[in-house]
């Protein structure tokens, strides 16, 4: 099994979409630190153009890129692999990071669900297709790191479009590295990053301050790395809140309204408010 020291790498090529800030921008932080080289992609040009400076303090303008794109356009992220391999040669991590959340009900205008699953979903889903070939067949081993989310795998009520665009990243991550793992002479490997909460531009709001509940995105990026170095395909984060074993009895809770034959999201039905709160306490 390839060893993550083999890829986290002097010399070796990162790029991040959303690596403008957040966990994007601190694991391209962690990638430079290591003496990789960084490709950084997201919109907003003085913001880009700041993480830019940041990553050459610590790694030098030769080895730092950051390239505006559109992750929910297809060409915009093949013209960002053609800026890349031109500069680099070639990528060993692909983080398919960038993502969106505003708010949405099933009948919001139909530019919110369009532009939620064109970056949270179809981001991952043509980020992948457009660098992963390229990262097969140079024949070096690599990573590919998607961004999901919680609200993925439990889909709590209050924003439909972003669990969607977030569970079929779950989906197609699993059956990527199937893919992977089942393809000659493949030496990449997929994993799905679950954050917990995490004080970043998606989470905060109007707060300034971070709340004691939420981690960092550098406490975040170190997870992922220690899961990385153990192997883990689900990297599921806690949080300074939320421990694993809470997590794992809401996911186990999620699965069982489709095996008990519950009504759909029963944690949040009336008539299993309490059942759900002694399943909870059962588990301590």
């Amino acid at each position: 099994m390839t060893k993550i020291q083999d890829i986290i790498k002097k010399s070796n090529v990162a790029v991040i979409t959303g690596g403008a800030s957040g966990i994007g921008l601190a694991a391209a932080k962690h990638f430079a630190r290591v003496g990789m080289s960084v490709a950084i992609a997201d919109l907003g040009g003085d913001r880009l153009a700041e993480a830019a400076k940041e990553l050459k303090s610590i790694s030098g303008e030769e080895n730092v890129l950051a390239v505006e794109t559109d992750v929910a356009q297809k060409d915009s992220l093949e013209a960002l692999e053609r800026t890349v391999i031109q500069r680099f040669g070639r990528v060993h991590i692909l983080m398919n990071n960038a993502g969106i959340g505003p708010e949405t009900s099933i009948f919001s205008a139909q530019a919110d669900w369009d532009s939620i699953v064109g970056v949270n979903l179809l981001g991952v889903i043509n980020g992948t297709r457009t660098f992963g070939q390229h990262m097969l067949s140079h024949g070096e081993p690599g990573l590919i790191i998607n961004t999901g989310s919680k609200q993925g795998i439990t889909t709590p009520p209050g924003n439909p479009a972003y669990n969607v665009s977030k569970a079929g990243v779950k989906v197609f991550t699993e059956a990527l590295e199937h893919e992977l793992r089942n393809t000659e002479g493949s030496k990449i490997s997929a994993h799905l990053l679950i954050p917990g909460f995490v004080f970043t531009g998606l989470t905060k709001g109007d707060r300034a301050e971070k709340p004691a509940a939420a981690w960092t995105p550098e406490q975040t990026v170190n997870f992922m790395i220690e899961s990385l170095e153990r192997g883990d395909f689900y990297i599921l984060c806690p949080d300074n809140d939320v421990a694993r074993a809470v997590d794992e009895r809401r996911m186990a809770w999620a699965m069982g309204d489709i095996i008990e034959n519950r009504p759909p999201l029963s944690r949040w039905h009336k008539d299993y408010a309490d059942k759900f709160k002694a399943y909870l306490e059962r588990q301590e």
